[in-house]
């Protein structure tokens, strides 16, 4: 399996531009079509609108939040028009094999709910950092609605890379099934290292299969076993930046939801602090 098709919606903030310069970077990286998803809300959502206005009011009303809707659009074509003639992908509706294509795509509805359906239609979904890592509806919906493996990256970033990956395993079901989705990527990694802690692998005949199991795909990986700290993410993430790796293979959010990751606990510190994307599966 390879990446052909990736969908990235945008959600709302700022550092509008360099996440579509980020979102565009990884389908360059792997010769996708990047589907760049701008949800548009409905009139009577922009507006509070008071019933008891007449109706050449409430035309009127509706007719600049139309204007402003069209040229919110159109402000999102241009960067990415923009972005895509810097990288040199060709803005296309459809994909063109051998080259990085991409386009904008709007869905009328409330923004969670449009994500929700659009980013089913896809191999992989891509999504920023939440703001100072805040999980942002938009956010909490791509990496747990699509049913697809979420590749995570910096709002602010200038280079991508899977040539040194690192797995967080906590033997959970969530990071089992990144491992076997993100297999396309260590299978053409140069570097592939697994870190662990005694917490989530008491016996390390666990890891051995593991390492037994990437074998079977001709990847060949080392390991680690590292000390865990009272914050959470912070053994991961610690590790991943001292060996300078790409990319984090993690599992997002377990069983008790937005509240585990990696080494349990909650995922703040990681999405707060990351300057390395994330390969997560919910």
């Amino acid at each position: 399996m390879t990446y052909k098709k990736m969908f990235f919606p945008i959600g709302g903030g700022d550092e509008l531009r360099e996440r579509i310069h980020g979102a565009l970077l990884i389908g360059k990286y792997f010769q996708a079509h990047m589907e760049v998803l701008k949800a548009i809300a409905n009139p009577t959502q922009v507006m509070n609108i008071n019933k008891s206005l007449s109706a050449v009011v409430l035309k009127q009303l509706n007719s600049m939040v139309k204007d402003e809707l069209k040229q919110d659009i159109q402000k999102h074509l241009t960067i990415l028009e923009e972005e895509a003639k810097k990288l040199d992908i060709t803005v296309s509706n459809r994909r063109i094999k051998g080259i990085s294509t991409a386009e904008l795509i709007t869905a009328k509805g409330y923004r969670s709910q449009v994500i929700e359906q659009e980013s089913k239609y896809c191999d992989v979904v891509v999504v920023a950092a939440p703001p100072k890592g805040k999980i942002t509806a938009t956010f909490e919906t791509t990496i747990t609605k699509s049913g697809k493996p979420a590749l995570m990256f910096p709002r602010k970033m200038k280079t991508f890379s899977t040539e040194k990956i690192v797995i967080g395993w906590n033997n959970s079901p969530e990071v089992a099934r990144a491992v076997s989705l993100a297999i396309p990527l260590m299978q053409k990694a140069k570097k592939v290292h697994i870190i662990t802690s005694k917490e989530y692998t008491q016996d390390i005949k666990q890891i051995t299969k593991l390492q037994a199991f990437l074998s079977c795909h001709d990847i060949k990986t080392t390991y680690e076993v590292v000390k865990t700290t009272i914050t959470p993410g912070e053994a991961l993430l610690n590790n991943a930046k001292k060996g300078a790796y790409d990319l984090i293979i993690a599992g997002a959010f377990g069983h008790k939801g937005f509240k585990e990751l990696m080494f349990g606990g909650t995922t703040k510190y990681l999405l707060k602090n990351t300057n390395i994307p994330v390969f997560m599966s919910h």
